[in-house]
């Protein structure tokens, strides 16, 4: 089968061994897989998968429709519309899988689009739902709101009913973060004096994170998802201890299947009913197709996309 791998530093298209279901597996036939961060730094060398994933190989979301399953399966069965994440090689005609990892695809939803959709979900879903205790009337601020992860993040946390502010690039991407439900949308150097915020949702890292923890409301909670903008960051401690402020971390890639299993649950009864009746949209910037992933990997690297970038895979 056709793959997306790591060849000689560069990102190419080969033909890589088909996979093989195991008894608790799925096999999916990919018709599309979002291209994220993590795909681009593991590109560049500096961030490896997690142990027994193939370094060599990419993608961790996707979606398509189950070809086989493991004679201890009962999740799903083939033909089923699935989307899902794994810790490498979704960029691919077929990709195996834990079963119990799978989300089903509404009828509503194109396979194209839900292939942009796991990985950010999942990931928005647990820093704001799960670590960062989002209440009903919380006020939100989300750096980092117009990418990937930033516009499902602030749908997530509307259809909450909190209230959300939006970190833009520049005031000219604000209608875009209104469109998607943003209450209010800032450019960085508007942060400072713009709180208090309950949860900060943080996409961006060193650049804003200082300028969120001194926005907090007492009992804050900011959950870092994200370094873009820097990884490293100076934090007055007395700011922190004044407002009784949580600041926590999180990655998903490298979490035991258990727990990628319990966050699919949660997706899929917390977001597929609006993702289905459309109260919860996916934002696309573009789809590439397969043959030209190296040239989707250039455009991602460049900056000021709204969503997610797509590679086209299987049949759509």
């Amino acid at each position: 089968m056709r793959a997306v791998v790591i060849a000689d530093g560069a990102v190419t298209v080969a033909t890589v061994a088909d996979p093989t279901v195991g008894r608790h597996e799925a096999l999916v036939e990919v018709t599309s897989a979002g291209i994220n961060a993590a795909d681009l730094l593991q590109a560049r060398g500096l961030y490896p998968p997690p142990p027994g994933v193939d370094p060599t190989r990419l993608g961790l979301e996707f979606a398509g429709v189950v070809a086989a399953v493991g004679d201890g399966t009962t999740e799903v069965r083939p033909g089923d519309r699935v989307m899902g994440i794994t810790g490498g090689g979704a960029q691919a005609e077929y990709v195996v899988v834990d079963a119990a990892t799978l989300v089903p695809v509404p009828d509503e939803l194109d396979l194209e689009r839900a292939g942009g959709f796991p990985e950010a979900a999942f990931t928005a879903l647990d820093a704001l739902l799960i670590q960062g205790q989002l209440g009903l009337g919380d006020r939100v601020l989300v750096t980092g709101a117009l990418g990937g992860v930033g516009t499902i993040g602030l749908q997530i946390a509307r259809l909450a009913g909190a209230r959300v502010t939006a970190l833009v690039r520049d005031e000219r991407r604000a209608s875009e973060a209104y469109a998607l439900g943003a209450h209010r949308a800032l450019t960085l150097d508007e942060l400072p004096g713009s709180g208090p915020y309950d949860v900060v949702l943080e996409l961006l890292g060193a650049a804003s994170l200082t300028h969120a923890i001194s926005e907090l409301a007492v009992g804050g909670r900011v959950v870092v998802i994200g370094v873009g903008q820097g990884s490293r960051v100076e934090i007055d401690l007395r700011t922190v201890m004044g407002s009784r402020a949580a600041l926590r971390g999180s990655t998903l890639r490298a979490r035991p299947t258990h727990e990628k299993a319990a966050l699919a649950r949660e997706v899929a009864h917390r977001l597929l009913p609006a993702l289905a009746e459309g109260s919860l949209q996916i934002p696309v910037a573009a789809t590439w197709p397969l043959h030209d992933a190296a040239a989707a990997y250039e455009a991602f690297a460049r900056p000021g996309k709204l969503g997610k970038l797509v590679l086209a895979i299987g049949d759509v």
